[in-house]
Order: C-alpha cells, then structure tokens, then sequence
C-alpha cells in the first residue's frame, strides 16, 4: 500500500536526517582515511564519549539497534545463562529472536503493567541460580524510555541496579530512544547511566536524527575485553567508520541530540493537549516521552491510517501508538488533528 501522507506518526524512524548531519556526511566525504575505526575522526568522537559517559567506558559503533543490543549482550553471556527483561522489551517482542541466536541465552521474561521493571520483580527468576537443569540469570535489560513510553527516574533506576548487583547481576540498558528520556528527565545522559550502576547501553542515532548507526556503550571497560571480535563476527564491524563516527559527532555538537529530543517530546505534550479536547479518544497510558497510547474506533483508525501510518499495538484492547518526531513541527500536529476528528465524524 501507498501512503499520501505529510508526517508519519507511525514511528520516530520514519523522520528525516537531520541537516547538521547531511553536512557532516558531506565534510568527511573527500580524501581517503584508514578503514575499520583506524581514523582520526572515529578516535575523536570515542574520546568525546568517554567525556560524557565516563572515563573507563567503551564506546563502539554499529549499523543498527537490534545488532547493539544482540552484540552488547552476547559480550556479557555465555550460552548457558539468561536475560531478565519485561515482556514487552524489544529484544523479546520485535528482533526476531536475535539475542537467543546470536549468544545461544535464553529470555526470561516479566509482565508489567507499564514496561518498567522493580527489583521485587526479579525475584522468581532468582530461585534456581546454581541449578544446572536452568538457564542462569546473568543480566537484566531495561529500555530508556519504554516500549510503552514510559521513563524510569534516576531514583528508579539507582534501586534497580543496586539490587541487580546484589544478586550478582549486570544491567544493560536499551537506549533506542535514551534521548527522549533525558530530556523528559531533565538530566545528563551520565547520570542515568554511569550514575546510576547501568554497565551496558546502547545509545539510539536513527530515531534522533541520524542516517544510521547506533552506539554500544560500556561503561566500565573491563566489560568490552573481546567485544571487537564479537562485533566483526555479527558483520557489524564498518569498513568505512567515519560515515557512522562524524553522524554521532553532529549530533554531540552544541547538544543536537538533546534539541532534536526535546523537540520530539514537545511534539507528543501538545498531541496529548489538542487530544483531550477530541471525544472519542482515550489516551490510555502516561505521556512521558514521545510515544502516545490510544483507544479509539477501529474504522476511524482504519480511515486515518489511509493518510496517516500507525500502528495497532493490541489488537485485544483496540490499543493504537503514535509517535512523535525531532522534524514535527506544531502544523504538523494540528494536521493530524484534523485528520483525526475527520476520520471520527466520518458517516459514510
């Protein structure tokens, strides 16, 4: 099917490239450099990295978020062991069973009401550590901000790493959207991550205003020893890495990745306003990101979705996602609106 639509609300994925980003393709597009990492604009865009997540972290680069979470996680398992996510995660719902391909772990998963797991949660997963007829817990991933656009606080998140260290456990962080987060938050990408006991994350660039990659992120480095094999295996080792490094040096720059997620957020805040304003939609779940949930009529949906792509993310439910992006403008809602008490009102 073809969409005649203006701005899709289907996901953050669909938004242009930033500009400040085209111009950095275009700068490093002239001479030759070494390949695979060996050039000077990759090492200096790891030192800034290092800057702003710690100074023992690691940082390497990779083409996609499913590979920095299957690559990232597979560094800290052997086959035997097992992650803890809620079941929701990304990794158990939309990658296709790439992290129990690629490292041989297993899914141990947790149902929750909002995406988020609590420590109390992680506690019948625990029983048979040590019994070797079960897959062994190892690792709890979290993502930031949820599949169902909710943030974890800082305070959440300090909890929650503390008592995953007490039980021997690392924590990896999905970081597809860890921008959005921040800015909900109002606070460092450090301080949710490093701060807080976080040990892997990945940092998103497609949904933010890159072309493509993604950045894996130790951030104690003994975490990374092997992890250059690991990626080169998973055919996520870039022969020509500066393309990938000088996209991630705009978006460092004058905190671009803060602005373009701000903005995104901003988006989401004024569809929720304008949506309250409309019967016949229901916001079903906290707006903290840029992610909304709604009900509303199936063939209303199905009339909108003819000029604006979405998703039905529960069919049970009648639970619909709009997303919201970094390129959206205030027009651009007030559109969608439109569109949406068009399709309401429609009689046929």
């Amino acid at each position: 099917m073809h969409y005649n639509y203006r701005k899709s609300f289907a996901s953050d994925n669909n938004s242009i490239v930033h500009p400040k980003v085209m111009e950095a393709l275009e700068r490093v597009n002239s001479g030759h450099y070494l390949s695979y990492g060996e050039d000077p604009i990759t090492s200096k865009v790891e030192e800034r990295f290092r800057e702003i997540f710690g100074p023992s972290s690691e940082t390497f680069f990779v083409f996609s978020g499913t590979a920095a979470n299957l690559t990232g996680l597979s560094a800290l398992m052997k086959p035997y062991n097992a992650v803890i996510c809620p079941d929701s995660a990304h990794i158990k719902v939309d990658e296709c069973g790439a992290v129990e391909r690629f490292s041989g772990s297993s899914l141990l998963t947790v149902k929750t009401a909002d995406g988020k797991l609590r420590p109390h949660m992680l506690d019948p997963y625990l029983d048979h550590i040590g019994v070797e007829h079960s897959p062994q817990p190892s690792v709890i991933s979290i993502t930031q901000s949820t599949e169902l656009g909710t943030v974890y606080t800082i305070e959440e998140l300090k909890a929650l790493c503390s008592y995953a260290h007490s039980k021997g456990l690392l924590v990896h962080m999905d970081g597809a959207r860890l921008a959005n987060a921040a800015a909900s938050l109002d606070c460092s990408l450090r301080a949710m991550t490093t701060d807080v006991g976080v040990d892997l994350l990945s940092f998103g660039g497609s949904k933010n205003g890159l072309m493509v990659g993604e950045a894996v992120v130790f951030t104690r480095g003994d975490l990374a020893e092997g992890f250059k094999y690991i990626r080169k295996q998973a055919g996520q080792l870039a022969s020509k890495m500066r393309y990938i490094a000088a996209q991630f040096d705009a978006l460092l720059t004058d905190d671009l990745w803060l602005k373009n997620a701000k903005q995104a957020n901003k988006m989401a805040s004024l569809l929720a306003e304008e949506l309250k304003k409309t019967p016949g939609i229901r916001i079903t779940r906290p707006v903290e990101a840029n992610a909304l949930f709604v009900n509303m009529p199936a063939e209303a949906a199905s009339r909108l979705m003819e000029t604006y792509p979405f998703y039905l993310m529960n069919k049970e439910t009648g639970e619909y996602r709009w997303m919201t992006s970094f390129d959206m403008v205030d027009q651009d809602i007030y559109d969608f609106v439109k569109a949406i008490k068009g399709s309401l009102s429609y009689k046929g």
